[in-house]
């Protein structure tokens, strides 16, 4: 029955898809609307989902199944906080593909698991699993952000305004939604990779910083940090910041691509 209300829920944020190529092209309020409440009920679905899965007693968020799902609902639900406050659907040209697609992969079969056999701690590779999962979401948002702002800055300099500069907001709340999404996520990916450390020092009685996993998410941690440490000490805002925001996430899908060459870290079958 999760499975089930997960393709519910893909159904609905197809809508959301449809809405983000459409929105390229020309803006519809009447579609924005519907897309926002189809979001919403797809929201629904997935939450029952999750919750349906966790109380069957044999949920493993290890899993990449699993894994993407909860990472596309944190997601969707960063999406709706933002609209909330903005009142603006522009960053679902960005979150409603990438939530389709990752809700796609979790409901059409099961997928590898991290191999944690070994782990002692249950409890604490949940919490660092949710705690980089919300950081993550954080990541994406702000990517899109700033993929919205280099466009919306690239079709003003041009002079020649369209129907997609009138559909994204002013620069200034573009800016304001990147860095937001920044300070509230940058805690998150911290603690997560804490926890995630604990977990791997009372299992394996170290941390292989040479392991490309570790590695990785430290270098995208690295980055992190100094596009939160610009904005908040150097002033730095605008293009600068929204290139470093897609540099973070570059390094955050390279660091996810390391689960399945990494030594302790690893997807299996």
């Amino acid at each position: 029955m999760s499975l089930l209300w997960l393709r519910f829920a893909l159904a609905c944020y197809f809508i959301g898809l449809v809405y983000a190529f459409f929105a390229l092209t020309r803006t519809s309020d009447l579609f924005s609307r519907i897309a926002l409440h189809a979001a919403s009920l797809g929201m629904v679905f997935h939450f029952v989902s999750l919750v349906e899965l966790f109380l069957s007693g044999h949920v493993a968020w290890t899993s990449v199944h699993n894994g993407e799902s909860l990472l596309a609902f944190i997601s969707m639900t960063f999406f709706m906080v933002i609209y909330a406050i903005y009142k603006t659907t522009s960053p679902g040209v960005v979150v409603f593909p990438f939530v389709f697609f990752l809700t796609f992969i979790a409901a059409v079969d099961q997928q590898p698991v991290l191999l944690t056999a070994f782990v002692q701690h249950k409890g604490w590779l949940i919490a660092h699993i949710i705690l980089i999962f919300t950081g993550y979401a954080a990541l994406v948002l702000s990517f899109g952000a700033s993929l919205l702002y280099l466009l919306q800055e690239r079709r003003l300099k041009s002079k020649n305004p369209t129907s997609l500069t009138s559909f994204l907001p002013a620069l200034e709340t573009i800016d304001q939604i990147g860095y937001r999404s920044l300070l509230l996520g940058f805690p998150f990916m911290t603690l997560g990779l804490i926890t995630g450390s604990v977990v791997a020092m009372t299992t394996y009685g170290r941390v292989d910083f040479a392991d490309p996993k570790i590695l990785l998410s430290i270098l995208m941690w690295v980055v992190y940090m100094i596009m939160v440490f610009t904005r908040w000490n150097s002033g730095w805002r605008g293009r600068r910041a929204a290139v470093l925001a897609t540099c973070a996430f570059v390094a955050a899908i390279v660091a996810w691509a390391a689960n399945y060459f990494s030594a302790i870290h690893r997807f299996a079958s």
